[in-house]
């Protein structure tokens, strides 16, 4: 054997599976991320008209939040670009790491949201 030999592939149907599987994970973040926006805008909504004061997003809680949306879209897009090519394994450790990321992300988010200073006056 030398070093031209073409190196063996795994099947199409294999790595569709994996970033299938994981993919739904990663939805899930996403859709997540797209609940809670909405969830702390309604109850923003509901203080406004208990309290009488007009209370909206600062803009740091809006840049935290859509980013709580976007992180889990382009972890996983990362990691399958870097995974491209190389074996299954590598391709599902990748996107677990990826999604390891977005969880670590989402906490921070929520731990960011949970202040008040998320709330402008």
């Amino acid at each position: 054997m030398n070093d031209t030999t073409a190196k063996k592939q795994a099947p199409a149907w294999l790595v569709g599976a994996i970033a299938g599987l994981f993919g739904l994970f990663y939805a899930y973040a996403v859709w997540t991320g797209v609940q809670y926006l909405v969830t702390t805008l309604q109850e923003l909504s509901v203080q406004s008209k208990l309290t009488g004061v007009d209370l909206a997003l600062a803009p740091l809680a809006w840049v935290a939040l859509i980013a709580a949306i976007a992180v889990p879209v382009a972890a996983f897009a990362i990691a399958m670009v870097m995974g491209r090519g190389k074996p299954v394994w590598k391709l599902a450790l990748l996107l677990l790491v990826g999604l390891a990321v977005t969880s670590v992300f989402w906490l921070d988010v929520q731990a960011f949201t949970t202040t008040q200073q998320v709330i402008q006056q």
